[in-house]
């Protein structure tokens, strides 16, 4: 079953260390989902199977009124034959998720939401310039299982200076106490034109420390492994069968509708990029055109694709998937490539298909590059 992401491009504050697409101002927040309910009809066609999975990302999709998610997913289910067990997210930040909000979303086909905590230290808030404070970070957990909201996945940050070991071990237990079935869990990147970016150039801020995020990447493993949860992806942990679902169909490259400023959406061959300008987007749809430009994705494209997803989860990289989708000379250069990494520990080939191990997983975007291949590679 395919899925459905829509990008709601909208947060209260900028957070010290983002750089996804959103505006502070929610000004054309009415025009926008206008807009997003327009290019849904107009990609109505591009799925033909159920709808599996629907995901509201963001920006912080839960400072949107309940009118407007009534409005998108009246067009959703207008245009579309979803399931009816489709897993339904919603990112939320724990400011927004206050009683009236939950028993609004209570009434919507909203079965899970992602929460933003990051962490549960006011400091360590106040220097990512998040919304919400520690008090509500916890009572928003607290508050959404009482109203029946049992699959929540809950987001913590770690590598960052505020961030003492003592401190992260607070966070991973304070977490594994809430029994959330799902946890994901990132390490601080310093991304360009960021507020942190900017701070750490102007010698405000101390660089991040790699060695630091290294090793609260270990205590995180074994911590959530002691807690019964699955480490299925890189920043991901879940309880044995609660694994999100259409993030998991991203990783498998089950195809999905890209739907927003600055949503991807994928085929199976050919991946939307829609502008992640709001200005242009809204002008464009309201115009009857899409905001979108179209990459056909060529088998090297596809290959290297495949083993960044892949690799990142439990399930690895299947050598057979190689040889049948992409060929016998891509699969003879895999063999190839990952020696080193095999002989450093780093991967295991067990039944064909390769996986990362602990050691490896501290380095899963470099060894992934390392096995990409170019046309080059076969001339």
């Amino acid at each position: 079953m395919s899925g459905i992401y829509i990008h709601i491009p909208f947060c209260k504050k900028a957070c010290t260390y983002c750089d996804f697409h959103f505006s502070t101002s929610l000004k054309y927040a009415d025009d926008m989902v206008d807009a997003i309910c327009t290019e849904i009809v107009h990609k109505k066609n591009r799925i033909t199977d159920q709808v599996g999975t629907i995901y509201f990302g963001g920006g912080t999709p839960s400072v949107l009124p309940f009118k407007s998610f009534e409005k998108i997913f009246d067009t959703i289910t207008r245009n579309f034959s979803v399931a009816s067990d489709a897993e339904i997210t919603i990112e939320a930040n724990p400011d927004d998720l206050d009683a009236k909000k939950i028993s609004e979303l209570r009434h919507l086909p909203v079965n899970r939401f992602s929460i933003g905590i990051q962490s549960f230290f006011e400091e360590d808030l106040r220097w990512m310039n998040r919304a919400h404070s520690a008090a509500e970070a916890e009572s928003c957990i607290k508050r959404s299982q009482d109203a029946g909201f049992e699959n929540l996945s809950i987001d913590l940050i770690y590598g960052y200076p505020l961030l003492t070991d003592g401190k992260w071990l607070s966070n991973i237990n304070k977490a594994i106490a809430f029994e959330t079935p799902h946890i994901s869990a990132y390490s601080l990147t310093v991304e360009p034109r960021t507020a942190l970016a900017s701070s750490i150039k102007k010698g405000k801020q101390i660089p991040l420390n790699e060695e630091q995020s290294a090793a609260q990447f270990i205590t995180l493993t074994e911590k959530l492994k002691e807690g019964g949860f699955e480490h299925y992806e890189i920043s991901n942990f879940s309880k044995p069968g609660k694994y999100a679902v259409h993030n998991t169909n991203y990783w498998r490259g089950v195809p999905y509708l890209g739907i927003g400023p600055s949503a991807h959406g994928f085929d199976g061959q050919t991946r939307y990029l829609n502008i992640a300008n709001n200005a242009e987007y809204l002008s464009k749809l309201q115009q009857g055109s899409l905001a979108e430009t179209i990459e056909e994705l060529s088998i090297y494209d596809r290959f290297n694709e495949y083993i960044m997803t892949s690799l990142r989860t439990m399930w690895g990289c299947s050598l057979d998937k190689i040889e049948a989708d992409f060929g016998i000379p891509f699969l003879a250069d895999t063999l190839k490539n990952i020696k080193i990494f095999i002989e450093r520990n780093w991967l295991i080939n067990e039944a064909n298909r390769l996986t990362l191990t602990l050691d490896g997983k501290l380095f899963a975007d470099y060894i992934a590059s390392e096995l990409f291949l170019t046309e080059a590679d076969h001339q």
